[in-house]
Order: C-alpha cells, then sequence, then structure tokens
C-alpha cells in the first residue's frame, strides 16, 4: 500500500507541476495516467470530469481528490490532492521569499 501512495503522491504532483493553465490543462495528463497505472479507467474518467465540473471548487483539485479516492479511498484522495497542489504552494513561497529582496524598492 505504501509503494501506492507513494506513486500516487508523485503522479499528481508531476500533474500539479506541469499542468500549467487551470482544471482543462490536468485532462491529457489525466488521460496518461488511466493508460498508464491500473488506479481508474477511460470511463471512469469522464465520470470524474463531470462529477468534477458539477462539484464547487477547482477542476483539477476535485478530479485528483476523486481519481485519488477511487484508487485508496479518502486516504488516497487526500494524498493525490495534496500532490496536486504543492508543487504551487512551494512555488510561491519561493517567488515570496525571492520578491521580499524588493520590498525596500
Amino acid at each position: 500500500m505504501l509503494n501506492i501512495v507513494v506513486e500516487l503522491f508523485w503522479e499528481f504532483f508531476k500533474i500539479g507541476l506541469f499542468a500549467v493553465g487551470g482544471g482543462p490543462a490536468t485532462l491529457p495528463f489525466l488521460m496518461e495516467l488511466a493508460k498508464k497505472k491500473p488506479w481508474y479507467t477511460m470511463q471512469q474518467l469522464t465520470d470524474m470530469i463531470a462529477i468534477s465540473e458539477s462539484t464547487p471548487g477547482p477542476l483539477g483539485l476535485n478530479m485528483a481528490t476523486y481519481a485519488g479516492f477511487t484508487t485508496l479511498g479518502w486516504y488516497g484522495g487526500l494524498v493525490s490532492s495534496l500532490g496536486l497542489v504543492l508543487p504551487s504552494i512551494v512555488i510561491i513561497i519561493l517567488i515570496a521569499r525571492f520578491l521580499e529582496n524588493f520590498n525596500q524598492n
């Protein structure tokens, strides 16, 4: 199970890092993930899109949570969601630290 948790986190971390443009930008990555891993099928991906569109919140995060939930239940939803948002958090912190140097100007 630990192996699946690490894989789930890593795959969604990569999606969060490279899918620039919001939720619709995650779709090609999720399609490739459906082909590569047995976590969900293409039919489940279409269901994931429909459910993510109809629930409140960011589309990419909703899809990551749904994919993780179908893989490992609530724990998988939490891990995949964290993996998706962590790159953005790290990048924003790095930019804020960099811009802090120019605060006096």
